[in-house]
């Protein structure tokens, strides 16, 4: 074997040498790492299982409190949901009662609607509306109802007031359907129509007062001509002010129940004011009469006062009457005793004062 052959051959042989000793060498440190990665996993594994620990007890404490709070918000929702419903029970009896209130409500209507088509019907709901202002706004010696006048007229309603003005007419006029027909009007040239209607019919019956009520020597120059509806009225005032006007120059005053109780109360001033002019008279004799009884008094004071210091004076005489006794028994007591006494030794009584300031 030539020397390059031996170099090669040693050279395998240390590169073997070599190759196992670097296989021991990483085997031992393959070791020496796979027991540091298992401590590693163990403390892993421990630090999992203790913050596992700490994350069920975390959401067991926020599970209960979310349980607790949710119970209380049933608890509440439970405790407003019955006094929701309680109240709704109230409100609901309160509805049922108004719905029935509505329900009477509307049969009255219905009623007055039935009472309020028919003429004969409608001209009396006018004269008892008319009685019911009229008996509570006028002492009952200032009107009649249903009064016959020398025209053998009746009206619905007289007030006896005194010279001027005289006795005033109150006749109760309802024109509803004239009305109606023109409130529902659906044109223009229905509505001309139904004003004309409606004009027509106050005027007719402005004229029938006129004639029928206004008599001379009887009446008042004038008469009143009562609507028992505001709502007519004020159409009336609103958009007929010629119809107005000429039941001015029929001496025909028409008036709502507003108005009708504002003149009332007018009419009720002018008869207490007559009133009182008709009783001046006999005050004014009352009061002279109270004069005389207030003189006669004042004499009698005047004789009593008299009469008093006659008794003064008499009390007074009386006093010094007792004085004179009183010395003389003092005296005579003396001379029995063996005692020289004169007047001026022996001391006097003293005296009260009379009323006045004298003794």
């Amino acid at each position: 074997m030539d020397m390059l052959s031996l170099f090669i051959a040693l050279l395998a042989l240390a590169l073997v040498v070599g190759a196992l000793l670097v296989v021991r060498a990483g085997q031992s440190k393959s070791h020496d790492l796979a027991q540091s990665l298992a401590g590693r996993l163990a403390q892993m594994g421990e630090a999992q299982a203790t913050a596992q620990a700490q994350i069920n007890m975390t959401l067991e404490q926020r599970l209960d409190a979310v349980s607790k709070r949710i119970g209380d918000d049933l608890i509440q929702d439970r405790e407003k949901t019955s006094k929701t419903m309680s109240e709704l029970h109230e409100r609901l009896a309160v509805i049922n009662a108004a719905q029935q209130k509505i329900t009477t409500l509307s049969e009255q209507v219905v009623g007055l609607q039935d009472i309020l088509s028919n003429k004969q019907a409608r001209g009396a709901f006018g004269e008892v509306q008319l009685n019911d202002l009229v008996s509570s706004m006028m002492p009952p010696s200032a009107y009649t109802f249903q009064a016959t006048l020398s025209n053998n007229k009746r009206a619905d309603c007289l007030l006896t007031l005194p010279n001027p003005p005289g006795s005033i007419v109150i006749d109760a006029k309802f024109p509803l359907e004239s009305y109606h027909g023109l409130r529902n009007a659906a044109s223009d040239g229905a509505r001309v129509q139904a004003g004309r209607a409606f004009s027509a019919d106050v005027l007719k019956h402005v004229k029938d007062i006129s004639e029928k009520y206004i008599i001379p020597g009887q009446t008042a120059e004038s008469a009143l001509m009562f609507l028992p509806s505001e709502a007519v009225y004020a159409e009336l005032h609103a958009n007929f002010p010629e119809v107005v006007e000429k039941s001015f120059k029929h001496r025909v005053w028409i008036v709502s129940p507003t108005t009708l109780m504002a003149t009332l109360h007018t009419i009720r001033a002018v008869l207490k004011d007559a009133t009182m002019h008709e009783q001046t008279g006999l005050i004014q004799a009352e009061v002279l009469k109270l004069l005389e009884d207030v003189g006669r008094m004042d004499q009698r004071v005047v004789n009593l006062e008299g009469h008093f210091n006659l008794a003064v004076k008499d009390i007074r005489e009386i006093r010094i009457s007792s004085e004179k006794v009183t010395k003389r028994g003092v005296r005579i007591e003396d001379m029995q005793l063996g005692e020289e006494a004169t007047d001026e030794a022996i001391e006097p009584p003293r005296l009260v004062p009379l009323p006045g300031g004298k003794e």
